[in-house]
């Protein structure tokens, strides 16, 4: 996606937990316990990888997109897939990516990684004017006062 930015990637602390489990630190029913609505998420709106679970290694993991933004407002917390992000990417400002692997097995669940997306991201935005970049366009090419008078307006 043209927009992703200030990705975080957790394949480190998911490598932490299975060493911790495989040293016996940490049980099975500590790290594989994906609740309800999580696994119906998955069901539903996850994408399949190719990838198979790190526990019980006979099923593929599923990803689950999930989304958080202040405009999104009653749909924030929501599970989409991913053909949705590029369209909302294109129509809100500004909004969170969380993205979770789950294994519908044995409910193994992780982290895999976090993003925004959003209009703020595109480069003709930031290039828009000074007093759009302090109220209405991206602090991301501003200074740091710019930067602190937008968050003190928020």
């Amino acid at each position: 996606m043209r927009t992703q930015r200030q990705v975080v990637d957790y394949s480190l602390r998911k490598r932490a937990v299975l060493r911790e489990l495989l040293a016996g630190r940490v049980g099975t029913y500590d790290v594989c316990d994906a609740s309800p609505y999580l696994k119906n998420a998955a069901r539903f709106h996850g994408e399949p990888t190719e990838n198979r679970c790190p526990i019980c290694r006979s099923e593929n993991l599923t990803h689950v997109h999930y989304i958080y933004g202040d405009e999104l407002k009653q749909s924030a917390g929501q599970a989409r897939t991913l053909t949705e992000l590029p369209v909302l990417a294109m129509t809100l400002r500004e909004f969170q990516v969380f993205v979770v692997e789950v294994c519908l097995g044995c409910d193994w669940n992780h982290l895999v990684e976090q993003y925004l997306l959003g209009r703020d991201g595109l480069a003709g935005d930031t290039e828009a004017g000074s007093e759009q970049g302090v109220v209405g366009g991206s602090a991301a090419g501003a200074g740091p006062a710019v930067r602190r008078r937008r968050e003190a307006q928020r």
